[in-house]
């Protein structure tokens, strides 16, 4: 009983710690990362998905979403970054002002990413969440849209994944059902094969002691055929000698 009652003790404790990390997923945070030997005030979300996938659909997403074309180059691993900018663009979604969009993405685990944003009107001129609250609230704002379309696509593809497993698993599943549907029909055609050999055994068996017995009284016809020739042939010797 206390066995018991200690596993269930460290089962919640481990559920209990696994939801809060999936509520830190897709929850935007005000941050700094260190840009030019500088901390710059930023914004961070953590999702579902490979460095490289999150690279590859927050460089979509806001091209499509707000036609910002964002540079860089590198595959990113776990543990590594690669900037992306776009530089002098119009973001009217965060102010009426040209600005330089900077972002990063890292990998903590294997399984999740984090996306870094942050901004500046131009050189040396970073947002703030105390100078520019309006400019840096939309820009934490388009992190958050991200975050819940990144959510979404994570989902689509994960049904996506999951239902061409499916159809694998009743493809296979209708091979298999071939294979044994054609595996019965072979063996009972196999049983009958062997019943009707089983059959003809036994009737070759009946023929050959038939045989044997037809045998033994045949040469026993041939043994009194022989005698009754050679007293035949006796007797004309016989004969011709008188």
């Amino acid at each position: 009983m206390k066995l018991f009652v200690a596993f269930a003790i460290i089962l919640s404790a481990f559920l209990g710690s696994a939801t809060v990390a999936q509520a830190q997923l897709y929850d935007v945070r005000t941050t700094s990362v260190n840009f030019e030997r500088k901390e710059r005030a930023a914004v961070k979300v953590q999702v579902e998905g490979t460095a490289a996938w999150t690279r590859d659909f927050w460089q979509s997403w806001l091209k499509d979403t707000y036609n910002i074309r964002l540079k860089g180059g590198g595959v990113l691993g776990v543990g590594k970054s690669d900037m992306l900018v776009a530089k002098q663009t119009p973001a009217s979604s965060v102010s009426g002002k040209l600005i330089d969009l900077y972002s990063t993405v890292t990998s903590p685990t294997d399984t999740t990413s984090e996306l870094s944003v942050w901004a500046a009107f131009g050189a040396d001129a970073f947002l703030t969440p105390d100078k520019n609250a309006t400019e840096f609230a939309a820009l934490r704002n388009i992190t958050q849209s991200f975050a819940s379309a990144a959510r979404l696509q994570a989902y689509r593809e994960q049904i996506a994944d999951a239902e061409k497993q499916l159809k694998e698993a009743e493809k296979e599943k209708d091979k298999l059902d071939k294979e044994r549907t054609s595996l019965q029909s072979s063996t009972t055609s196999n049983l009958a094969r062997i019943e009707a050999l089983k059959q003809q055994n036994i009737s070759n068996t009946l023929k050959a002691r038939e045989d044997s017995v037809k045998l033994v009284g045949n040469a026993q016809q041939l043994d009194l055929r022989k005698l009754q020739l050679q007293r035949k042939r006796d007797r004309m010797t016989a004969l011709e000698r008188k």
